[in-house]
């Protein structure tokens, strides 16, 4: 079995030999000091070193420091795939299907998982301590297989038979390990944007109602913050959304993920050459001592393994098939458990996103009816001086230097005041009637 793991992986450089016996020491543990790292044909760069932290399908997890030409060689990835998983750069959420290694860039959780293991960027953050944590306990948690007992013989005779024919694996849990791995990252990232989510709703409720009751400069600036972060959340949220919708519609890039799939098929293939290797030296053998026939157009071994060849890739493509569709249509599944999650999230940012414009839409509503009263008192204060200009008219008009008999009348004065009032109330009142009619004010 080792020869055989030596024959299907990429040859390992010296340093992830001696991973084992110097860098490659347990998670809990602390930190040893730097140990450098030997690549044939490659110029020692410390900052090309990055410290790794790999967890086996047994759920152990060890911290690894390699650099980015041994990562590519370990997990067969290009460049480009692992620039997706650089922290310095800001990349969209992605899951990408390659030949030997699934790369998760989701959120917080940056992973490469393989059939065999899987390798995160060693960070401080929570979340990724969490996802290990996480993924240790449901590798080493063996008691599922008591529940799918109770279903009945028959259903767990079927299930063990299609996925230990496809995986080469007895576990209670039928999923794969790098399925196990990818449903733990989904479930990571989908928990973090829910709870950024739920954090602001429960920051964002508060603030709306208290700017509908004072709308001032201060509330209508943590609103513009709170939706500028509303923005962004919800376009994380939907690229997630996107990104599992995209991998639901396409069976062939569901395909490209079964890695314990296509390493059971290298196996067996492996197995099969082997097996018809040693059948053709035994035949030779045996056919050297055997009188050689001048008319003769194949030998009977070469027949015989013809046929045993097209036999076998006739059954290996109907159960491939066959095994391909069923195990698509789980991983479908759990894709679509995980999309349920992340739309259920962005449901939520979209009931919230429509709060807030209802908030802006009643918010321009009643400065829509500040304004219009404004205008009215503005159109009543004209008004009102209007009819007050019409003493100044009465009091210009007597002001000029003219004899008047009126002038020579006592009463006088209190009738000019008089008649000029009233005159100035109707003038007033037929303005005032004017705009109800036109409905330029509500009196």
């Amino acid at each position: 079995m080792a020869d055989l793991k030596e024959r299907l992986l990429p040859p390992k450089p010296a340093s992830a030999i001696n991973l084992r016996d110097s860098s490659y020491r347990p998670f809990a543990s602390g930190r040893q000091p730097f140990q450098g790292v030997d690549v044939p044909g490659l110029k020692k760069r410390g900052q090309g070193l990055r410290s790794w932290i790999r967890v086996d399908s047994s759920g152990n997890s060890q911290i690894i420091e390699v650099d980015k030409f041994t990562m590519m060689r370990r997990c067969d990835l290009p460049a480009r795939d692992l620039r997706l998983l650089d922290p310095l750069f800001v990349y969209p959420s992605t899951i990408l299907g390659r030949e030997k290694a699934i790369v998760a860039n989701l959120e917080q959780i940056r992973c490469i998982i393989t059939a065999d293991e899987v390798l995160l960027l060693n960070s401080l953050d929570s979340y990724v301590l969490q996802y290990v944590v996480e993924l240790q306990r449901r590798l080493t948690t063996r008691g599922v297989g008591d529940v799918w007992q109770s279903e009945g013989a028959e259903l767990n005779r079927r299930r063990s038979r299609n996925f230990d024919s496809v995986f080469g694996n007895t576990s209670p849990d039928y999923l794969p390990f790098e399925f196990r791995a990818l449903e733990v990252a989904l479930e990571s990232a989908c928990t973090f944007l829910d709870s950024q989510a739920a954090e602001l709703e429960i920051e964002a409720y508060p603030l709306l109602d208290e700017l509908t009751s004072k709308i001032s400069t201060l509330n209508l600036e943590r609103v513009r913050r709170l939706k500028s972060r509303l923005v962004a959340l919800t376009r994380r949220v939907q690229k997630v959304r996107d990104e599992i919708e995209q991998l639901m519609d396409d069976d062939g890039d569901m395909a490209e993920m079964f890695l314990t799939e296509k390493k059971c098929r290298m196996e067996s293939s492996f197995y099969g050459d082997q097996s018809l290797m040693g059948f053709r030296s035994n035949d030779g053998g045996t056919s050297i001592s055997a009188p050689v026939s001048p008319v003769s157009s194949l030998p009977d071994s070469r027949k015989l393994e013809k046929s045993l060849s097209i036999a076998r890739s006739r059954h290996e493509s109907m159960k491939s098939t066959e095994s391909a569709t069923e195990n698509i249509e789980e991983l479908e599944m759990l894709l679509e458990a995980y999309f349920v999650v992340i739309d259920s999230t962005l449901n939520k940012l979209t009931s919230l996103k429509e709060y807030i414009d209802d908030t802006e839409d009643f918010i321009n509503i009643q400065l829509d009816n500040v304004r219009n009263q404004l205008i009215q008192f503005e159109l009543l204060l004209t008004t009102a001086t209007f009819v007050v200009a019409i003493f100044g008219v009465v009091a210009g008009i007597f002001g000029m230097n003219f004899a008047i008999p009126l002038f020579d009348d006592a009463g006088a004065f209190k009738w000019v005041l008089l008649i000029t009032g009233v005159t100035g109330v109707i003038i007033f009142c037929a303005f005032m009637r004017f705009f109800k009619y036109r409905r330029l004010m509500q009196l």
